[in-house]
């Protein structure tokens, strides 16, 4: 028996799908693209939704859109994938960490807020909070906190679509919806929800941000508006933009991957809720905020001895795996110097975090033989 953390499920409509995409006039930006950005717009409740080649590509074009500058400093968790902060370095920007909360695991808005404050009016310009493992990062909050000072807010939920958190007025947020969030960021790697090999998904509720992003996926060119007065073939390169598009067939992938997700996401929480009642009281995991539907792109226990545990359950064939290394701790961040920044949950979280394996397709057979291995292993 081997067991992943995470694995993609294709079925033959995925397949079949694909096929009759390669078989048409279209390999890339054809209809599918427009089509996959409208059904997810749709789904995430947003105006607007771009495709990308990747999360990572989608988050670079959003730190472009919104104007950010080289020096200027943005805000984010060290307990994320390190494209969360890379995008910020890619434009010459500085990457300044807040701590997390202890029991979400998420940007905690009290070391955020202090940060800010520690600093100047003006000092910083943006925030990306991170729906950790699926879990929505109250939004509002934040929201409120950036409107004091003038920052804007990108949502990195590329873990969680179709998660959601209740705001103050009682309503449901989707994750990447834009009430709250400037823009919203999305990948489609195999592990994640939805499986397109690679891609992305910038979503947004400003026309202007809309046409800022679809040009810079597309080398900073346009053609709109200009066939009457220049002829059909004319366009204009307006700015340095960048080939960040998805093809056609990816986009077909991902439009009958998305049709599954609700599907998909209430398996995650049924599974999630088995390991909640096998490890109550015994292991802490992540908490849940009340009002907050978690979408569960990972189920992260936190324990002492997690070096023996990884190692076991590997003996085993269970392939559990580390979310993760904090940026700041990484050679390249490391040599940029965060002394004296108070980071000591997510490095407290770092020494005892494993990921064990969350995905529709594990059977309740392979997931009580997780069970079963790691309450044997902490009993021992």
């Amino acid at each position: 028996m081997s067991i992943p953390y995470g694995r993609q499920h294709i079925d033959k409509d995925d397949i079949d799908a694909v096929i009759n995409t390669l078989t048409g006039d279209f390999l890339t930006q054809g209809p599918k693209v427009n089509e996959f950005e409208e059904k997810f717009a749709n789904y995430v409740g947003s105006k607007y939704a771009v495709a990308v080649s990747n999360a990572t590509a989608g988050l670079h074009i959003a730190v472009m859109a919104l104007g950010l500058k080289p020096g200027e400093r943005v805000i984010t968790t060290p307990i994320t994938f390190a494209a969360s902060a890379n995008c910020v370095r890619y434009c010459g920007g500085e990457v300044w960490f807040a701590d997390i909360d202890s029991n979400t695991y998420t940007l905690s808005l009290e070391s955020t807020k202090k940060l800010i404050e520690s600093k100047p009016k003006g000092f910083f310009k943006g925030i990306i909070p991170v729906d950790f493992a699926g879990l929505p990062v109250n939004l509002e909050e934040f929201r409120n906190l950036a409107e004091k000072h003038n920052l804007w807010i990108i949502e990195d939920a590329c873990h969680a679509p179709g998660g959601y958190f209740t705001d103050s007025k009682g309503i449901k947020q989707k994750c990447g919806n834009g009430v709250y969030a400037d823009i919203g960021i999305f990948s489609f790697h195999p592990v994640k929800h939805i499986a397109c090999g690679e891609g992305g998904m910038v979503t947004t509720n400003s026309k202007d941000l809309y046409h800022k992003l679809s040009k810079l996926r597309t080398h900073g060119i346009t053609k709109d508006n200009m066939a009457e007065n220049h002829g059909g073939w004319y366009y204009e390169m307006q700015e340095l933009g960048f080939n960040y598009r998805l093809t056609d067939f990816q986009s077909a992938l991902g439009i009958t991957q998305l049709a599954k997700n609700e599907l998909g996401v209430s398996r995650r929480n049924k599974i999630a809720q088995n390991y909640k009642e096998a490890f109550e009281g015994k292991i802490k995991y992540q908490s849940l905020p009340e009002g907050t539907y978690n979408a569960h792109h990972l189920f992260v226990i936190e324990v002492n001895n997690r070096k023996e545990l990884y190692d076991s359950l590997r003996e085993e064939g269970i392939f559990a795996q580390i979310h993760y290394i904090p940026v700041h701790t990484l050679p390249y961040y490391k040599a940029i110097g965060y002394e004296g920044a108070d980071l000591s949950n997510s490095e407290a979280y770092y020494s005892k975090c494993i990921s064990l394996p969350m995905y529709p397709t594990l059977t309740d057979e392979e997931q009580s033989f997780v069970i079963e291995k790691v309450l044997g292993f902490l009993n021992e």
